[in-house]
C-alpha cells in the first residue's frame, strides 16, 4: 500500500508526455493515473478476507507511513492532498465493501472502489491544483494553465480539471479490470470450502 501510494503521488507530478490523434495526452493524464487504482484492490482484498477492522488498520498504517514518505519524495502539497484523499478514499472504499459484502461478489469491489475513487479525484485534484487551496502551496504552474476540455474544442478549463477528469475514467476502467485479480486472488486467500464452512 505504501509502494502504491508513494509511487503515485510521485508519478501524478508528470504528465504522459505522448499525443494520440492529435490529442495532447498531457493536457488529460498523470502517470500516477496507472499506479493509484491499485490501493482499492488492495484495500479490498484485505477487507474481504480480514475484515473492515483490520482493512482501516492497514489505511490507516499505509497513510502514516505514506505521508513521511510522500513529505520526503513529493512537494508537501502533493504529500498533504495524497493524503487526505487518500484517507478519505479509501475509508469511504472500506466502509461502502463491507455494507456491500454479502452482495454479488462484484459488487462490493467496483461499487467501494467507483465511489472511493470519484471521493480521492475530487480532494486530491481539487487540494493539490486549485487556487482557492493556494494556501497548501504553490501548486505546478503548468497545472493551472488553461487547455482544451479533455481535448474538446470550445472548452477551456484549467489543465487539471482535465487531469482528474481523465484520472477518472482511468481509475473506473481499472476497477473494472481488477475484477479479474480480486477474483483470483480471493479464492487463494479464502477457499470455496472455508467460504461454505462458514456460510454453514
Amino acid at each position: 500500500m505504501v509502494a502504491v501510494v508513494v509511487s503515485s503521488n510521485i508519478l501524478v507530478q508528470y504528465p504522459v508526455q505522448a499525443t494520440i490523434g492529435g490529442l495532447d495526452l498531457a493536457d488529460l493524464l498523470t502517470w500516477g493515473a496507472f499506479t493509484y487504482p491499485a490501493a482499492f484492490l488492495v484495500t479490498d482484498l484485505t477487507n474481504r478476507r480480514f475484515g473492515v477492522a483490520v482493512a482501516r488498520r492497514v489505511i490507516v498504517v499505509g497513510f502514516l507511513m505514506a505521508v513521511v514518505l510522500s513529505v520526503a519524495l513529493a512537494t508537501p502539497r502533493i504529500a498533504i492532498a495524497s493524503a487526505t484523499a487518500f484517507l478519505v478514499g479509501q475509508l469511504l472504499d472500506v466502509t461502502v465493501f463491507d455494507r456491500l459484502r454479502r452482495s454479488g461478489w462484484w459488487k462490493a469491489p467496483f461499487v467501494g472502489s467507483l465511489l472511493g475513487s470519484a471521493t480521492d479525484t475530487t480532494v486530491f485534484f481539487s487540494l493539490a491544483f486549485a487556487g482557492l487551496f493556494g494556501f497548501l502551496g504553490a501548486a505546478d504552474p503548468f497545472s493551472a494553465e488553461s487547455a482544451t476540455l479533455l481535448g474538446t474544442a470550445g472548452v477551456e478549463a484549467a489543465r487539471w480539471v482535465s487531469w482528474a477528469l481523465a484520472d477518472f475514467s482511468v481509475k473506473l476502467a481499472f476497477a473494472a479490470l481488477f475484477l479479474v485479480p480480486y477474483r483470483l486472488v480471493m479464492n487463494l486467500l479464502w477457499p470455496i470450502p472455508d467460504r461454505m464452512a462458514t456460510a454453514a
